[in-house]
């Protein structure tokens, strides 16, 4: 059972003691991600739950690639959501980088609270090749 830690420069480095992602199994496992810029890990689009999700899953997509992934082969995802208003708004834009036919799983719950008062954070898990 090998296990890999999966880091890149083109997502934001995590903000805490955890890895952006770890590979094993064929199975990839990527922590949340929230929408802070790479370069700057300023939170994109403050007021805005379509930006920070546009910024969540280009987050998500650079540590996918970065494991020899793409969103295609996410099986599940996991949306936290500040506030479950913002539900419509960040489902609208989900769906442009998830097709409804093939679409992970997903879980989407309302937290009290996210990271540097982050509106969104997704994580997810992939397949990957071995």
């Amino acid at each position: 059972m090998t296990r890999t830690i999966i880091r890149t420069d083109a997502a934001p480095a995590p903000v805490g003691p955890y890895n952006q992602a770890i590979a094993i199994n064929g199975m990839l496992f990527v922590a949340g991600q929230f929408a802070l810029d790479p370069q700057t890990g300023d939170l994109v689009g403050e007021e805005n739950v379509g930006k920070q999700t546009e910024q969540s899953i280009s987050n998500l997509k650079a540590i996918l690639a970065s494991a020899g992934a793409g969103l295609e082969d996410v099986v599940k995802t996991t949306v936290f959501l500040a506030n479950m208003d913002d539900f419509a708004a960040m489902n609208k834009v989900y769906a442009q980088y998830f097709e409804e036919a093939t679409a992970p799983a997903r879980i989407c719950v309302e937290v009290s609270r996210l990271p540097k008062n982050a509106l969104v954070e997704i994580d997810c898990i992939a397949v990957v090749s071995a």
